[in-house]
């Protein structure tokens, strides 16, 4: 395998057409943005429409030492625009108006379409009417939960296109945690599916909408609309039952519910756009919190457009004609900064994939990159290492050389995953974009270049421009050269998040207080000899799971919630494939029964109240857990635990020690 000193050049034939072809063009480039951000995002700003002009004397301000006060950024203040005309209406009026923007590929092989970027003009806006015609308008909340089918594009842009401000929830949680995200931002209105299958599987989304509205009003709040598409109907059902049969099964509460092909065809192809300010909200998407409350990240709409779009093109180097595809859900922010605004920012042609990589079989990855001779292919290493198990010819059997450009996201990729994507999948031709950023720095923060950067496997490499990270010590002192500490940020970037909805006191705390000065990102970092940083991974109680973060309090919580358990304690596990699962401690109360029923019921239970991904791995019985004597529990006890490491070092401080030996004792022989 590569070691830390293996480099990977770009091919010369890439490198040679990219728009950032060498390194020290890249450093040249950095250096500008760092000491002349205005400049270097005032002349990106000119290729995009401002309905009043943008001011330079207030071009960028912001402070993050929250000792000098209130945590703020601002970018292009004053200057107003709007999203969906930027990246709709501008592209059409230069002349792409039949160009496509999306082809969607659905879960089957025979279910395929679509939309141009006139026509997507015309659907977005058909929609905003609907929106208006309900009363609905600037500020305020839409709360979506769709599957990866193109009214999902068409809904969050016609929120854009009116000013308002929409919130998508994940088609994969659970109805409790949609009904605390719907309540939290105050969601007048609901935008969902009757159902959509992914593989084989069946998934009820208006059923679990009904959960969700229900659960809401309970605690005093009414979602007032529900939008329902009729997908189910139009898709081939993989079970060769009849789809209608489903459709038929969906409950629509009168004067609420209202199906999406019952009034958006009728409705206006023109609608005039809302002019934002450019630190007017356009998105908020929550993350879990280390509280186990969900903190929903907020984002603005110039700096986002800006940051969206430059990153989209330089780290996927794409050019006019290429056809890109990532694979993440528009529920994720990955899903929304590179699936719909970066790509159409751009101009770009994209896949829209609703499936999984395994269904019908274990190649369709493979096969839809050939069928739309994809040049740029962005994934999780999640799913790579998934895809590895299986044998080469299901990769070579396919013509995969359009390929360009592969990425990589939400984890560090392990060296083994990089080198297989490497050879196998690009044939030793592609450049491999290793890109760490978060939900809440909207963009690529970390990643190399594809025609400039020399490739490490496994290293996130360089900043984007803009961006400064930092690694301090456990004492906020700065490390310079090698060495390995917290990763922060000592300035901000346009598309960064600029607060927690109506929460700006947590804001604060959360990413600023350790570090005053700083961002603090809640990872760990290292750099090398070469200057290349290597992310290590959270280092708070947070955990990555297939790429979904999750707080260790918020899964916590859940497991408790069961009469039967009176404390639990939960670490991550390294996982082949997932790269981190759940490894859980329980400690039930007198006279409860540990046994399989008991672990069945608290696995069903953090699936119907977090999501099916995040159903524990392990669940081991552990009547005393590693307490300080102040009562803290030593979770780096646990882990050591959850990978049978014996070596755990000073155990002094615990307030009994002889509770290491009986958790040792007491692991699942599976695990």
């Amino acid at each position: 395998m590569p070691s830390e000193k293996s480099v990977y050049l770009p091919d010369k034939n890439l490198a040679k057409n990219a728009h950032i072809s060498t390194f020290a063009q890249y450093k040249e480039l950095y250096q500008q943005s760092i000491d002349n951000p205005e400049e270097f995002w005032g002349d990106i700003a000119k290729q995009f429409h401002w309905e009043s002009p943008i001011n330079y004397d207030r071009f960028f301000t912001y402070n993050f030492d929250i000792c000098k006060g209130p945590i703020f950024t601002k970018w292009l203040d004053g200057a107003t625009t709007n999203i969906s005309y930027n990246l709709l209406d501008r592209n059409v009026r230069n002349g792409h108006g039949d160009k496509v923007a999306f082809y969607w590929e659905g879960n089957h092989p025979d279910d395929y379409s679509r939309l141009t970027y006139k026509k997507l003009l015309e659907e977005v806006c058909r929609f905003a009417n609907v929106l208006k015609s309900k009363g609905i308008k600037k500020g305020d909340r839409v709360a979506v939960y769709m599957p990866m089918i193109l009214e999902s594009i068409v809904a969050i842009l016609a929120c854009s296109r009116i000013g308002a401000v929409h919130s998508l929830v994940f088609a994969g949680f659970s109805a409790d945690s949609f009904a605390e995200r719907i309540t939290d931002c105050q969601a007048r209105v609901l935008i969902t599916a009757d159902g959509v299958w992914r593989g084989e599987k069946h998934l009820a989304l208006k059923n679990i909408c009904d959960q969700a509205m229900d659960k809401c009003s309970k605690n005093g709040f009414n979602v007032e609309y529900c939008f329902v598409i009729s997908h189910l109907e139009r898709v081939t059902d993989p079970t060769g039952k009849a789809a209608s049969n489903q459709t038929n099964k969906i409950k629509m509460q009168e004067g609420r519910d209202i199906w999406w092909h019952d009034i958006v065809p009728q409705a206006s192809t023109s609608c005039y756009p809302e002019w934002m300010q450019a630190e007017d909200p356009l998105f908020m998407l929550y993350t879990s919190g280390s509280t186990g409350k969900p903190k929903g990240v907020l984002h603005t709409t110039g700096g986002y457009l800006l940051y969206a779009a430059t990153t989209f093109k330089y780290v996927f180097d794409y050019h006019p004609n290429d056809v890109y595809w990532c694979t993440a859900d528009i529920g994720w922010i990955t899903g929304h900064t590179y699936v719909v605004y970066g790509p159409l920012a751009n101009g770009a042609t994209s896949v829209l994939y609703e499936g999984t990589p395994f269904y019908p079989d274990n190649d369709r990855f493979w096969g839809v990159v050939e069928k739309y001779k994809v040049n740029q292919f962005y994934t999780a290493p999640t799913a790579i290492r998934a895809l590895m198990k299986f044998e080469d010819d299901l990769v070579t059997k396919h013509d995969l050389s359009s390929l360009k450009v592969l990425g990589s996201v939400g984890e560090p990729i392990n060296p083994e995953a990089w080198m297989w994507y490497y050879k196998l999948v690009g044939g030793e031709k592609c450049s491999i974009v290793d890109t760490f950023w978060q939900t809440e720095t909207g963009g690529h923060v970390l990643t190399p270049l594809p025609g400039a950067t020399p490739m490490k496997p496994g290293a996130a490499s360089f900043p984007f421009f803009g961006v400064q990270p930092v690694l301090l010590d456990e004492s906020g002192k700065e490390i310079q050269g090698e060495g390995e500490g917290y990763l922060v940020f000592s300035r901000p970037w346009p598309g960064m998040m600029r607060t927690l909805y109506n929460n700006h006191d947590r804001y604060e705390t959360t990413y600023f207080s350790k570090f005053p000065g700083y961002y603090c990102t809640g990872d760990g970092a290292r750099r090398d000899a070469d200057g290349y940083l290597w992310v290590t991974g959270r280092v708070d109680d947070m955990l990555n799971v297939s790429g979904h973060l999750m707080s260790t309090a918020e899964v916590e919580s859940v497991l408790t919630e069961h009469a039967g358990v009176a404390e639990a304690a939960v670490v991550a596990k390294p996982h082949p494939v997932k790269g981190e699962c759940l490894y859980c401690f329980i400690t039930t109360n007198d006279g409860v029964q540990y046994d399989q029923t008991l672990l069945n019921e608290l696995k069903k239970l953090v699936r119907e109240r977090i999501g099916p991904f995040a159903q524990p791995d392990v669940v081991q019985n552990a009547p005393g857990l590693p307490k300080t004597r102040s009562g803290k529990i030593m979770r780096r006890i646990l882990r050591k635990v959850a990978v049978n490491d014996r070596d755990v070092g000073d155990i002094s401080t615990l307030a009994d020690s002889g509770v290491v030996e009986e958790l040792f004792a007491n692991r699942p022989v599976n695990a």
